[in-house]
């Protein structure tokens, strides 16, 4: 009888080109994320200043696979492009920026290509200048892709007053139960330490009676000579 074929294919080749799919979309992804161009305006990107101060505007830029003739600017209120500030070429990492231009008075870059930084100041800010700042960049070799971060500023007549009073509260009732807990730990072990001496000291007094005992009784670590024992008289009969 001839075998027939029932057209099933096992499974695990079923499995292969979906595998190949997802390493090959898994290997794409991490080449794009490794290029990725970044714009860092600091872990906290939000100031609150006073009317009349300088401010900085802190913001850098990072790239794994380096950078060549990148662009960056920084912008204000970004819903308007005349609201430009400040914008330069990089060449590469080690050149300062190029062509820098600043757009707007009271504006100073302070970056520099040796910290991968594109900060600016604000001279004597005025409460026209609260608002939400971007800086912005573009990496040529993503293909001329932006990326950008913002910073928001926000203009007072002074600074607000904070309430340390529950942060002190908090902080001398976490102190105050480390320092009853240390206290506790250190006449723990004064207690085990004086009993450990006590019992030494018990063991030393048998040991020292002992002694005492046994040299009365003969030489200490001597031993004593049994006395024979009578030899009784046989009895007459």
């Amino acid at each position: 009888m001839e075998a027939r074929s029932t057209g099933a294919q096992p499974r695990h080749t079923l499995l292969l080109p979906s595998l190949r799919t997802s390493l090959l979309l898994t290997l794409i992804l991490g080449v794009w994320y490794c290029q990725a161009l970044e714009m860092i305006t600091g872990k906290i990107p939000y100031l609150e200043a006073v009317n009349g101060s300088t401010v900085l505007l802190p913001c850098k830029y990072a790239s794994c696979v380096g950078i060549k003739d990148l662009y960056f600017r920084w912008s204000f209120n970004d819903t308007d492009p005349a609201n430009k500030l400040v914008d330069a070429w990089i060449k590469d990492e080690f050149t300062e920026p190029a062509h820098l231009t600043i757009y707007k008075d009271r504006v100073e870059f302070v970056g520099s290509t040796k910290t991968q930084n594109v900060s600016i100041l604000l001279w004597n800010i005025t409460f026209e200048d609260g608002g939400v700042y971007t800086c912005y960049g573009k990496n040529p070799k993503e293909k001329g892709r932006y990326h950008n971060s913002t910073f928001t500023l926000s203009v007072v007549d002074e600074l607000r007053v904070v309430d340390n009073t529950l942060t002190i509260l908090i902080a001398s009732c976490v102190g105050g139960t480390i320092a009853s807990l240390m206290g506790f730990v250190l006449i723990k072990n004064f207690i085990i330490f004086v009993i450990s001496k006590v019992q030494e000291r018990n063991k030393e007094c048998l040991v020292t009676s002992s002694g005492i005992d046994n040299t009365e009784n003969g030489l200490s670590g001597s031993k004593s000579t049994p006395k024979p024992t009578p030899k009784k008289a046989p009895k007459k009969a």
